[in-house]
């Protein structure tokens, strides 16, 4: 049956109900961890995060926020970095599921950098927060247009150095593929159906580029990557 990905959808995606909680849960959020590790999606919002950085002294506290932080993978992977490079970083993850931020507390017991907030993003507490990086990987096609302009507007207002969006590629292509992928892996069906939902809910380049110019964004980069990812760098300095 052929698939019309000309638009985005509105499906919600069963995850989106920030009271979810349990086993299910937790297996979801670890699967989703692994699979974007393994198809390079970390990479790339660390070469994201490099790249705004590269001007920057080794010895300066960069305060970086990772919105929608899942089960913490992102940030872990970021405090090793910091670690092995000597950089200073002090992370915060963002997530509106009290049972996400649990579960993400407990992998990174760990790392005395890194610290977890349930939070709303529309929330006033959050308009006020500040930051120097904001990270925003898998987690921006989640919302409505509205929304992506309301929550571009905060993000660019508070980061001091910029925004590294990480999202997926709205295509056929990559719906047939993630299909197969969900055999290989054996998802279960709320990994599978949210999935095939995210795609469904993903972008296309001429979408960005009509965030961007509608926000006047003066500095950015968007590329295309494996698998089927934008990689958006919108940089303030």
């Amino acid at each position: 049956m052929a698939l019309n990905t000309d638009y985005r959808t509105d499906k919600p995606e069963i995850m989106d109900d920030f009271e979810m909680e349990g086993e299910l849960l937790r297996n979801a959020l670890d699967k989703i961890a692994k699979i974007n590790q393994l198809l390079g999606g970390n990479k790339l919002t660390l070469q994201g995060v490099q790249y705004l950085l590269k001007s920057f002294s080794k010895t300066d506290e960069i305060v970086i926020v990772d919105v929608g932080c899942g089960n913490g993978d992102m940030l872990r992977n970021l405090a090793d970095f910091a670690l092995e490079n000597k950089l200073n970083f002090r992370l915060i993850g963002i997530d509106a599921n009290n049972f996400t931020v649990s579960h993400a507390k407990n992998l990174s017991s760990n790392y005395s950098n890194i610290s977890y907030n349930c939070q709303d993003i529309f929330s006033e507490s959050f308009r006020e927060l500040n930051y120097d990086i904001v990270l925003c990987t898998l987690t921006l096609h989640h919302f409505k247009e509205e929304e992506i302009n309301e929550l571009l507007q905060i993000f660019y207002s508070n980061a001091a150095i910029g925004i590294v969006i990480n999202d997926l590629q709205r295509s056929a292509l990559a719906y047939r593929l993630f299909q197969g992928l969900c055999f290989v892996f054996q998802l279960n069906e709320m990994s599978r159906e949210d999935g095939l939902t995210s795609i469904l809910r993903g972008f296309k380049r001429n979408e960005l580029e009509s965030f961007s110019k509608k926000l006047k964004f003066n500095n950015y980069k968007i590329h295309w990557k494996w698998a089927f990812r934008y990689q958006w760098i919108i940089s303030k300095i």
